[in-house]
């Protein structure tokens, strides 16, 4: 059996950062762990190819090479999903197709052979003993959930580790939370499953020995929702792991709980955690309850971002407007709290409804849904009747944007985050590809780029406050550029 492995293509959304990639010569920023998972479980006979649209192109050769396609996706790549789907439903391929998109939204594809729903640890395993005795069915789904210390590491061997600029991993699923926006516990579970340390640190030696040298990102919903797992078990596990492998390093996601727990914060940054994405959602009390976003009711939310980061913690964060209580009042309100925050990397969307979550049933039952979720969510639209006047919302949504990603806010912003950091006292070695990217930087954003008198300033003050920081910020003026060509481009 030939098989093609195929993960299509991102369209240009806040967290492709196609933008930033060219800096730094890579084709794209991860690689398909959910494919690369599924190609380990596969029977060791078949032949496996990974095409991942992201990297490199799918060729009339593929196509002509293999007997089947093997298709996996999130929301976000619909579009794309179908028109690789009828490609090789044209070139005479049988389509098998499982992951998040296909789990939530199974009907539309229905040219798709087979479909391997909810997680394959428990689905595949049926297909294939179907497969093998000759009557393979249409659709597999299981709503338990898997034992993941059982999961195989994926198969590395199948990817060009040189075309992405980040590689990924995965501790645990699930999260102990039970916001209303959010589908990871529908697809999850609400009890975080975690994997052992010797299974991560297999992972890790594997993509140590083919070369990786670089940052790794823990793909985990919620890295901390099993706490004592992470610090009894994993987190001593990488700090020895890591102590003579001091280029490579970890970022990851939480809730802003992390804040409450300096034993842990010094945990994950003696691991070599360096970035934490968390969902601040809101500065609203009422919108936070109205989510239940239980874990960040009652916070100074500010203060506990500069107590992330002055552990040695990066935050990225997620913001929302479009609740039922947002008041015109809320626009002002998130600029505020992203600007005193620090957190460079923010990223603001209207509040949409997910199939499979309790907003998105909430909706149904008051006639308030719009058509499908988009899963970008940089786009400035939403599938929910709000509350607020559309108009009025999508007007106070590009007000943040135009705010938060203009050189002057952004560059501030990237300041205020510089000056709390505080980062290990460890010394890398700065490599050609470091140099490279500060050319090309130099060239494209100081010398030719609108923001190019904020770049400077953000350099200058960077090499006289804060050298050790020189390469952040280096990154941070990257990202910006990218986050601008985003939002000028997409947001309606």
């Amino acid at each position: 059996m030939r098989v093609l492995l195929i993960y299509p293509e991102f369209a240009d959304t806040f967290w492709s950062f196609k933008h930033a990639l060219k800096f730094v010569r890579k084709r794209a920023s991860l690689p398909p762990l959910g494919l690369l998972t599924v190609a380990a479980m596969l029977p060791s006979d078949w032949e496996l190819r990974l095409v991942d649209l992201n990297a490199g192109k799918l060729r009339k050769r593929d196509l002509a090479w293999a007997d089947w396609a093997f298709i996996s996706g999130m929301t976000v790549q619909r579009d794309a999903a179908h028109r690789v789907i009828g490609r090789c439903k044209a070139a005479g391929l049988t389509v098998v197709a499982g992951g998040p998109l296909f789990t939530s939204e199974p009907t539309p594809f229905h040219q798709v052979d087979h479909l391997i729903l909810n997680e394959a640890e428990l689905t595949l395993p049926a297909f294939l003993a179907d497969l093998a005795a000759g009557h393979p069915q249409r659709v597999y789904s299981d709503d338990a959930f898997a034992d993941i210390s059982a999961t195989p590491a994926p198969a590395w061997e199948l990817a060009h580790l040189g075309k992405y600029a980040t590689m990924a991993i995965q501790y645990s699923r699930g999260c102990p939370y039970r916001c209303d926006f959010c589908n990871v516990t529908a697809l999850f579970g609400h009890r975080p499953r975690v994997k052992s340390a010797a299974q991560i640190l297999a992972e890790l030696d594997a993509l140590y020995q083919r070369g990786w040298r670089g940052s790794i990102f823990f793909v985990d919903d919620n890295l901390i929702g099993n706490k004592k797992a992470l610090k009894g078990d994993l987190l001593p596990a990488l700090i020895k792991w890591r102590s003579d492998k001091p280029s490579i390093t970890f970022h990851t996601e939480a809730s802003i709980n992390l804040a409450d727990d300096a034993e842990l914060m010094t945990g994950m940054v003696e691991a070599g955690f360096d970035t934490v994405f968390i969902g601040i959602e809101t500065p609203s009390a009422e919108s936070l309850a109205e989510c239940s976003k239980s874990q960040n009711e009652g916070r100074d939310l500010v203060q506990d971002v500069k107590r992330i980061q002055r552990a040695g913690l990066q935050v990225q964060g997620g913001f929302i407007v479009g609740f039922d209580s947002d008041t015109s009042g809320i626009f002002q309100r998130q600029i505020d709290l992203i600007q005193k925050s620090g957190i460079a990397t923010a990223m603001v969307g209207l509040l949409q409804a997910i199939p499979g979550t309790r907003l998105h049933k909430r909706l149904e039952d008051e006639g308030r849904l719009l058509g499908k979720f988009s899963g970008d969510n940089v786009a400035g639209g939403t599938n929910i009747v709000t509350k607020m006047h559309l108009d009025d919302l999508r007007q106070g949504y590009r007000k943040i944007l135009d705010h938060i990603y203009s050189p002057k806010h952004y560059y501030q912003r990237v300041r205020t985050f510089l000056r709390e950091f505080e980062p290990p006292k460890v010394r890398t070695k700065m490599r050609w590809s470091d140099l490279r990217a500060f050319s090309r930087t130099t060239y494209r954003l100081g010398l030719f780029g609108r923001e190019r008198f904020h770049y400077w300033k953000l350099l200058l003050w960077t090499r006289f406050r804060r050298p050790e920081l020189f390469p952040l910020a280096v990154t941070l003026a990257i990202y910006g550029h990218h986050f601008r060509k985003v939002c000028k481009r997409h947001v309606i």
